[in-house]
């Protein structure tokens, strides 16, 4: 019989990709999203690609009776991967209690119906965020480099949410978890049936540079170029949306195993970083198409440069992220062209 998990966010973007990956890894799916920042139609293309719907519950994880409802109607859940909450940085610094309320809310409801309804695991999606601007001698920044004060609401509340799942193993509570800090995920499955689909204008890097290409943006504003980094522009540990849902099949496959730690942290990434213009420049050799782009004033929040050591990932769960950066830009420049294809834009 498939063991059954639910992935709360699973028609956004790390967690359709998860959801593909953890149904050709043979476990049942069952989806719960508010649809506030995704799509329906990505069931389509879930199902285009492994040829399964997932089941779909939409929910609002806040609501405490909608989230128990979701429990009694599929019983044997064995496992959660926790992706749903909102991300934007710079809303979350207009708009903070949303934040608190929405990211911290509903993962205190799934805590809490766990145990009654013999939840075993949870995969907490959480952030290099956690660790701020590493000191120059934590670079790779590992688990136990210093967690730093965080410099938005949106960061906060990915450190609140580690602190309540850890006082909450702590207390005795009959379940195990593991937290993912991973960095920053790109691309797009190489089908290009789906990938990275934000509302209005793109907060992440990649999403502008392909709306940029596709002449949706006027330009593109590299934010700082004074950086101390090689080319002065900022440096980020970018990992394919792929590699990084394959990590959560792992991470799930360890959580539920008997002898499993009750709480494990691991950093997701590559092990090395890319600058903001290597990437742009990348895309533009990988693809051929010319960017408009110009610098920028720095933009706040911005940390200078973040990548992660892996080592503890690759041995402990058995993965790695291995796909070439020039692979995973053009799936992303793929996906882009899909969208066009498809009118949605």
């Amino acid at each position: 019989m498939k063991q059954k998990i639910l992935v709360t966010g699973g028609t956004g973007f790390i967690g359709s990709h998860t959801t593909v990956e953890l149904q050709q890894a043979g476990y049942e799916v069952v989806i719960a999203d508010n649809l506030s920042n995704s799509k329906i139609e990505v069931l389509d293309g879930i199902e285009k690609i492994t040829g399964i719907r997932p089941s779909f519950e939409q929910i609002d994880l806040c609501n405490f009776e909608e989230t128990e409802s979701l429990f009694k109607k599929h019983k044997d859940i064995e496992g959660i991967i926790h992706f749903a909450a909102s991300k934007a940085v710079g809303e979350s610094v207009e708009k903070p209690l949303l934040y608190y309320r929405n990211n911290i809310t509903s993962l205190i409801n799934l805590l809490q119906l766990m145990p009654q309804y013999g939840v075993k695991g949870i995969i907490f999606s959480s952030s290099c965020t956690v660790y701020g601007q590493p000191s120059e001698e934590n670079l790779p920044v590992t688990e136990s480099a210093p967690i730093q004060t965080a410099l938005s609401p949106y960061g906060n509340t990915k450190q609140i949410n580690e602190e309540i799942i850890r006082d909450y193993i702590h207390s005795g509570a009959d379940i195990k978890s593991i937290i993912l800090r991973y960095f920053n995920p790109i691309g797009a499955h190489p089908s290009a049936f789906i990938g990275e689909l934000p509302n209005g204008v793109p907060n992440n890097l990649i999403p502008y540079v392909t709306q940029t290409a596709m002449g949706l943006r006027k330009e593109l504003i590299i934010f700082g170029n004074d950086y101390n980094t090689p080319d002065g522009t900022c440096i980020r540990d970018y990992i394919y949306v792929v590699d990084l849902a394959k990590a959560h099949v792992a991470a799930m496959k360890h959580v539920l195993k008997q002898d499993a730690s009750k709480l494990e942290y691991f950093n997701i990434g590559t092990g090395h970083g890319e600058s903001t213009l290597e990437i742009i420049e990348g895309f533009e050799k990988v693809t051929g198409v010319k960017l408009n782009w110009r610098y920028g004033p720095r933009r706040e929040g911005d940390i200078e440069q973040v990548w992660g050591n892996v080592d503890k990932a690759n041995k402990v769960l058995g993965w790695k992220a291995d796909t070439p950066i020039d692979e995973v830009l053009a799936s992303a420049w793929k996906w882009q062209k899909k969208l066009r294809e498809d009118g949605v834009m």
